[in-house]
């Protein structure tokens, strides 16, 4: 049904779990120019997600982003809550890109954030919903 070579475990555990994460910049402001992906040092704001993941015990699978918005697949433990993550993720690298990037103060003259308060969470991998529901859907019934 699913691929559970690349699961991982907890005390009573086995789980799979990704998300597809989008966060997008407060009033959709260009911020990530090219100047800020790509130098000085193009992976930083990558760093910058992948230290605050490991607080929740996450793995970063992807990392990629536009002009206005960035992509992140992770990999997360049950016992996370998904909001929590993502709250951490955003404050965390509002905090940091600012500190790092003065010249962001511009993007926020109203709010001093670099996200809008919004997020698409989606979740991924293993088997199709139709799949899975046809599996249960086999399943015996006690009598």
């Amino acid at each position: 049904m699913a691929d559970y070579q690349n699961s991982r475990t907890g005390r009573h555990c086995a789980f799979v779990l990704h998300a597809h994460l989008v966060f997008v910049t407060k009033y959709r402001h260009k911020v990530f120019a090219d100047r800020r992906l790509t130098r000085p040092d193009p992976t930083r704001p990558e760093e910058i997600m992948r230290s605050v993941r490991q607080d929740f015990e996450v793995e970063l699978v992807e990392f990629d982003g536009e002009i206005n918005h960035v992509h992140l697949l992770v990999n997360f433990p049950p016992r996370v809550a998904l909001s929590r993550l993502v709250n951490s993720l955003k404050g965390v690298s509002s905090r940091r890109m600012r500190q790092e990037y003065p010249e962001l103060v511009r993007h926020y003259w109203r709010a001093q954030r670099l996200w809008s308060g919004s997020y698409f969470a989606g979740s991924v991998g293993g088997a199709p919903l139709s799949t899975v529901r046809q599996y249960i859907e086999q399943q015996i019934r006690p009598a």
